[in-house]
């Protein structure tokens, strides 16, 4: 779904899953300058907008899904995973309820996916599951800004920002009302800053939430039965994740950033070593430089000179603890 706000000046395009809204609009670090400052926004509108309604939502939600919503009260923003069976991470969903339904964003083109996972377990309970992405767009206002929200909209809010979900036939007129507009490299630049995973990027098919930092935000660990307890549970009380996520200083006198999957090396093996992990994602950052997060095996020394790709030097921070 191609956003309206990509005919805006200097507009360039997102590609890959974020395709349908702007990279960036022309001055990448004074998009993100102006979202440290709490000013400006952010075009989401190509991510997934889901809705569950029924008086049965939150009790039949918390049978499904790693977070503790019971007792969610309105307003109140959470976010949740659902795992496989083996206790990976198959879905990353953005939850708030506003008395009468719970609104959820998810990652672009995921939302078919968990409505028919959502569907097929619904039996008896009085719940609806909705796509709503086609009716309501995502917009991020960043923490500190001042920009007022329209009556009716549900807003979810959180230490980083909050996230609207505006019908999608006033994104325009809200924009020209409250920007500057920013695209989603300077969002990035700030998610890998705040080392916040991302699905699809930080994530593949074995991760599990331990890896990532995923507990205590997203998993719950003093709740009920759910598909994939039984890994959480054991790896929390047993044991430790096999691999763990890392905040990455980068060489900044390299031209190009390494991509996804770039493999991680030791700085001491050099670009013949062992691969031990690899980049999940990579930005450069308006004051920190060029910045990534990678997932690299547990037990990597925590102060170890690390080598992505073949000659990118990178000075890591612990965001996972061996």
């Amino acid at each position: 779904m191609k956003s309206p706000l990509l005919s805006l000046p200097g507009a360039v395009p997102a590609e890959g899953c974020d395709e349908g809204v702007a990279a960036h609009y022309g001055d990448l670090f004074r998009e993100q300058r102006a979202l440290a400052d709490g000013s400006g926004l952010v075009d989401l509108s190509h991510r997934g907008v889901v809705t569950v309604t029924g008086s049965d939502r939150l009790a039949w939600l918390h049978l499904l899904i790693t977070q503790h919503v019971t007792d969610l009260a309105p307003g109140q923003a959470t976010e949740s995973l659902i795992l496989t069976s083996n206790g990976h991470i198959e879905h990353a969903m953005y939850l708030v309820d506003d008395g009468e339904t719970v609104w959820m964003h998810v990652e672009p083109g995921t939302q078919g996916e968990l409505i028919a996972y959502l569907e097929s377990m619904k039996f008896f309970y009085r719940v609806e599951v909705a796509d709503r992405t086609e009716d309501f767009a995502v917009v991020y206002l960043p923490a500190g800004s001042i920009a007022s929200v329209p009556d009716g909209v549900t807003v979810r809010e959180t230490p980083y920002g909050r996230d609207l979900f505006l019908p999608r036939a006033g994104l325009e007129a809200y924009a020209a009302e409250h920007g500057p507009v920013a695209g989603v490299l300077a969002y990035e630049a700030l998610r890998i800053e705040g080392h916040r995973p991302r699905l699809g990027f930080e994530t593949d098919h074995r991760t599990i939430p331990h890896e990532l930092g995923w507990i205590g935000t997203a998993v719950h660990l003093q709740k009920g039965c759910y598909r994939g307890q039984e890994t959480v549970a054991r790896v929390q009380n047993l044991g430790k994740p096999p691999r763990r996520l890392v905040f990455l200083h980068l060489d900044g006198s390299e031209v190009m950033l390494p991509g996804h999957g770039t493999p991680i090396r030791l700085a001491a093996d050099g670009a013949e070593g062992r691969q031990l992990g690899f980049i999940t994602s990579s930005a450069r950052h308006h004051e920190l430089g060029p910045i990534a997060l990678a997932l690299v095996k547990r037990n990597v020394a925590v102060d170890a000179e690390l080598l992505a790709g073949e000659n990118t030097a990178a000075a890591q921070e612990t965001v996972v603890e061996p």
